[in-house]
């Protein structure tokens, strides 16, 4: 009974969790390619998903400044009200165009050449022996970084589908590297060098797993499963040398948003990285 009353005395809260609810259980639908229909230019379950997040927009609304006792609550429910809109925003919402995801990835550009000159400069900072280690580890990035970054910007002004398979292979490339690199640094045991590799492998970590989320995003099951297939070096192995409050502290800055939220998208982007395969 104290919970049928509960719904009667906290309607606000009440219904945003019915809303989170809904927006949740969308995702999951929407991940196992469950569709239920079409709906304009995109899903029934993205609509429905869609509808539920704006109706948690309208809830939250500031409170009333003589209302000082609900403020913990209200506080509470806003965390609630952004992980659900972080969920539904993992999926393709009806009228989000693959142009607006290709401008997203070309916007880490500048942050992925910032990261690999980091990564450059790195070595210096080391010891001989584990400069060797790192230099060899790291080898690849620059390629691989002008490429991932040209093909951005090619998909970009041309979103055709033979454009973005280029873009995937690049991605997946990169990711590989870098994958690779993390377990090869950590050969180095000297705590200071391995503070200064860690760092400088995980931005460049960051941004690309940031990438390789946006461009599965636009990708077909098909290319998804093929991008996946192609990527030997798994997120379960290299995740203990992850930093994932770098990460967060990235995409945070990134995006100009709390951390909460940001840590929330990290660790959704890195369960649906896993999910898929990668």
């Amino acid at each position: 009974m104290n919970s049928i009353s509960n719904i009667w005395l906290h309607p606000k809260t009440s219904a945003a969790g019915l809303l989170i609810a809904v927006v949740t259980i969308c995702s999951v639908l929407s991940q196992q390619g469950i569709t239920l229909g079409n709906a304009g230019t995109g899903t029934v379950v993205a609509l429905i998903s869609g509808l539920a997040s704006a109706f948690l927009g309208l809830l939250a609304r500031d409170p009333d400044p003589g209302t000082q006792s609900n403020s913990g609550s209200t506080a509470k429910l806003g965390v609630l009200m952004l992980c659900a809109l972080l969920v539904s925003g993992t999926m393709p919402l009806a009228g989000c165009s693959e142009t607006t995801v290709a401008e997203d990835i070309v916007n880490w550009t500048p942050s992925l050449e910032s990261a690999v000159a980091t990564v450059d400069s790195t070595a210096a900072l080391l010891v001989p022996a584990d400069a060797a280690i790192f230099t060899a580890a790291t080898a690849g990035f620059d390629a691989a970084a002008n490429l991932l970054v040209a093909e951005a910007k090619a998909y970009l002004a041309n979103p055709t589908a033979s454009v973005l398979a280029q873009l995937q292979t690049a991605v997946v490339t990169f990711q590989q590297q870098v994958n690779a690199s993390l377990l090869s640094a950590a050969k180095i045991t000297n705590p200071k060098s391995q503070a200064h590799v860690t760092a400088a492998i995980n931005g460049v970590a960051t941004i690309v797993t940031a990438i390789l989320s946006l461009v599965t995003s636009i990708s077909c099951k098909t290319a998804v499963a093929q991008m996946a297939a192609a990527s030997t070096v798994k997120l379960a192995a290299v995740r203990p040398y992850m930093d994932e409050n770098k990460a967060v502290a990235m995409v945070a800055s990134h995006y100009g948003e709390p951390a909460e939220l940001a840590r929330v998208q990290v660790e959704q982007v890195e369960l649906n990285a896993a999910q898929a395969g990668f």
